[in-house]
């Protein structure tokens, strides 16, 4: 689980290296394909998803949630907060870069495991 999730107001076109983002680092160091859903939560509105992923065996994905689409994008300047949920055990970590200023400012944690 994420519990905090914020995608600044789009500024612009730019490198797709400095735009803002929020991106879940997951890793499967597992000999199975692990298969994830996401669910994200809104103060004002109901949850949206899932949002499906496959991580396969042994490998590392960073998905920025600025990609996600499908059942709909991520709203930008909207908190939410997300739960990923995986058929095989993963390590997920949170990074949000923000690039709104010239001086970017990043931000990572671990997100909390639950059962």
């Amino acid at each position: 689980m994420i519990a905090e999730g914020y995608i600044p107001p789009d500024d612009g076109p730019r490198d797709r290296r400095f735009a803002s983002h929020e991106t879940a680092c997951v890793l499967n160091c597992g000999d199975h394909d692990a298969q994830l859903r996401i669910t994200l939560y809104f103060a004002d509105r109901e949850p949206v998803g899932p949002y499906r992923l496959t991580v396969p065996a042994r490998r590392t994905c960073h998905l920025r949630f600025n990609d996600l689409t499908d059942p709909e994008p991520v709203p930008h300047d909207s908190d939410y907060a997300s739960v990923i949920e995986s058929d095989v055990p993963v390590v997920v970590q949170h990074t949000r870069l923000d690039s709104r200023r010239e001086a970017l400012a990043l931000l990572s944690t671990m997100a909390y495991p639950a059962q």
